[in-house]
């Protein structure tokens, strides 16, 4: 990988170093009618737009500049990959290149450079559709042993498919956005007559999602080694669960309210091609996978990601979990694969999330419903409270960064407090 240096101070370890350059839809002084593109980088947020109308993309070939002035990434990314990776490749040269001609001229960084403590972030993307997997190994085995036999926790189709349903792509909500606890049906466990009232078993799901930048016709399917000219990249995901309502509500159909009162997305995308120096095979597997699904690329990514709390009592976010993306089991381009094999269309801007990532030691769960074992190991807060599930007034945080000798890309954080019904 070349070696890159900002030309302005860019704190060690920022999530949004000059190797990064996530894309992302901001706006200024609480104007929603404002809303743009941006990129960002250290503790600034590149006006793609006001870029882009200065002449410093113009030699991009295909790039359209009123891309830039959508309240959504959708139309940038229906560029494909190439077009997108070369906005990054422009905005690293212009930020690394000591002669570049943006820092001969001071005027023009004023409206491109904003400090990010100033800005406003909108969900990225217009989400199409949205598909939920259920790809974690330690995961899957952890809700089996609790829920149906400790001694064969997995169903006979877990490693032979990437298990999925479709979830309501509405109720997706970028990070930062508070909600109100949900309301259902449920039933005790001793009991057969339901009741109607707020989930007392609210839980968070540690999880990544991946973005399609490609439309495909109804009939058309995709390769897992063909995927990757179909994602952009990765944003860190919250899918927000009511055990509870869950229980009471999934047989025969699946997860329904329980799970589309809110799923949390975070506000900028990282693209596949800056986590490419983190990239992985995937693990080996004790049962062979179908024709139709073998890979040859690297589908995983050494991605830290962990999970903090902060109550109303607490002056800091207490960490709770680390996990990592290259635990799970079932890859995304194995997954999108599987998702178009029946010949099911894809879109710009739909959403795939991995599905609780939880690794193979009780530190690295990525659920409450694991991390205290279904209520019977609690987790005891610095305040002294403890906690089973969520409750009002928590703030759940979730970040993700890869890093190496040389290299940080991170995430940023996904933060969401949940307020009272």
């Amino acid at each position: 990988m070349k070696e890159l240096k900002c030309w302005f101070d860019i704190p060690q370890n920022h999530d949004f170093s000059i190797y990064n350059i996530p894309f992302g839809v901001f706006y200024t002084n609480n104007q929603k009618s404002t809303a743009r593109a941006g990129a960002a980088l250290g503790d600034f947020v590149i006006d793609l737009n006001s870029l882009f109308k200065l002449g410093y993309l113009s030699h991009i070939e295909d790039l359209k500049g009123e891309v830039f002035e959508k309240n959504k990434l959708n139309d940038l990314l229906s560029l494909g990959n190439k077009v997108c990776n070369n906005v990054r490749y422009a905005v690293q040269e212009l930020f690394s290149n000591p002669n570049s001609k943006l820092k001969k001229h001071p005027e023009h960084l004023e409206t491109i450079l904003i400090q990010i403590s100033l800005v406003k972030m909108l969900l990225p993307i217009q989400v199409k559709d949205y598909v939920d997997f259920y790809s974690s190994l330690d995961h899957a085995i952890n809700l089996g042993k609790m829920f149906r036999d400790e001694k064969n926790p997995l169903l006979p189709n877990w490693k032979h498919i990437p298990i999925g349903y479709h979830g309501r792509s509405s109720s997706i909500i970028v990070g930062g956005t508070n909600f109100k606890r949900p309301k259902g049906q449920l039933c005790a466990v001793d009991s057969t007559q339901p009741t109607f009232g707020l989930t007392k078993q609210l839980d968070f799901e540690l999880e990544m999602a991946f973005i399609t930048c490609k439309n495909t016709a109804l009939g058309e399917v995709i390769s897992p080694d063909e995927c990757s000219d179909a994602i952009f990249g990765f944003a860190l995901f919250n899918d927000w669960s009511a055990r509870d309502i869950q229980r009471w509500e999934y047989v025969p159909l699946g997860p329904f309210l329980g799970k589309s009162f809110a799923s949390s997305l975070s506000p900028w995308l990282v693209s596949l091609e800056a986590l490419t120096p983190f990239a992985l095979p995937s693990q080996d597997k004790d049962v062979s996978e179908l024709e139709y699904l073998k890979c040859k690329k690297n589908g995983l990514f050494d991605i830290h990601l962990e999970i903090y709390i902060q109550s109303d009592k607490m002056q800091e976010p207490f960490l709770i979990s680390r996990s990592n993306y290259k635990y799970m089991y079932w890859n995304l381009f194995q997954q999108l694969a599987h998702m178009t094999s029946n010949g099911s269309p894809i879109s710009v801007g739909d959403v795939y999330a991995s599905g609780t990532i939880s690794g193979p030691y009780p530190e690295s769960y990525g659920s409450m419903l694991e991390l205290a074992w279904k209520g019977n190991k609690p987790i005891t807060l610095p305040d002294g409270s403890r906690r089973s599930f969520i409750e009002d007034g928590d703030t759940v945080i979730f970040k993700g960064f890869a890093i190496n000798e040389h290299v940080r890309i991170g995430f940023g954080e996904l933060s969401v407090k949940v307020l009272p019904s």
